[in-house]
Parts: structure tokens; sequence; C-alpha cells
């Protein structure tokens, strides 16, 4: 039997949630993308707290014109500025199960540029 993309996504999820975790002073990096928008935050999975949190809905962020990776770029810079005023340098990037690609990519390359360290 063939999975269907979603049940795929969620074992490919399930499989990286064993080894990364995130800590207060090393969070994980979860992202997740629908048809539209990009959703980033920063977890603390030893507390169950969110961090810091940024998407493409934010005022500032949905002002900016651009396709949609351009937008996830903005959002993983907006991010690591949030993260830098919490005192967050290092983060585990967890991909949520979608390929290293387009979006999920630009919005790490833009953290990296507002200076997070995976």
């Amino acid at each position: 039997m063939r999975l269907t993309k979603i049940k795929r996504r969620q074992r490919i999820k399930n499989r990286v949630r064993k080894i990364i975790s995130g800590t207060e002073s090393q969070p994980r990096l979860s992202v997740f993308r629908s048809n539209k928008e990009i959703y980033a935050q920063l977890i603390d999975d030893v507390t169950g707290n969110t961090i810091v949190s940024s998407s493409s809905t934010e005022k500032e962020i949905s002002k900016v014109k651009g396709n949609k990776t351009e937008t996830a770029s903005v959002v993983g810079k907006k991010l690591a500025e949030k993260a830098f005023s919490k005192g967050i340098k290092q983060v585990s990037f967890d991909r949520s199960g979608y390929l290293y690609h387009g979006r999920v990519k630009s919005l790490a390359d833009g953290a990296r540029e507002g200076g997070l360290k995976f």
C-alpha cells in the first residue's frame, strides 16, 4: 500500500523527532509550511514552551512584496532577530518532515543570515 503525502511526512517527522530535541540554551527551530503561509518557532522541549515564534502572517512581514520563498527568508531573519533579543544563538533545525528545499531552505538560510547557528 502506498502512503499518502501526509502519512509519509508524519513518519519522517516522527523519525527525526526521536533524535532532535530542544533545550533552553539550544532550542528546536520547528517549521510548518502551509500552501499560503510559513510558520517557525523556537521550542524548549524540556518544559514544552515556545520561546519565540514568527510567521508570514505578521503585519510587518505580510507587507513585504515578493514570492513565498522570499517571504520565508524574511520570516527566518525576523525569527533570528527575536531569538537574539532573548539571548539565543544556537538552535537545532527541525524541518518537520518537509524536504530541505524551496521555502524551508529559504527560511533556514534567512535564519543563518540573521545570525543563528545550526
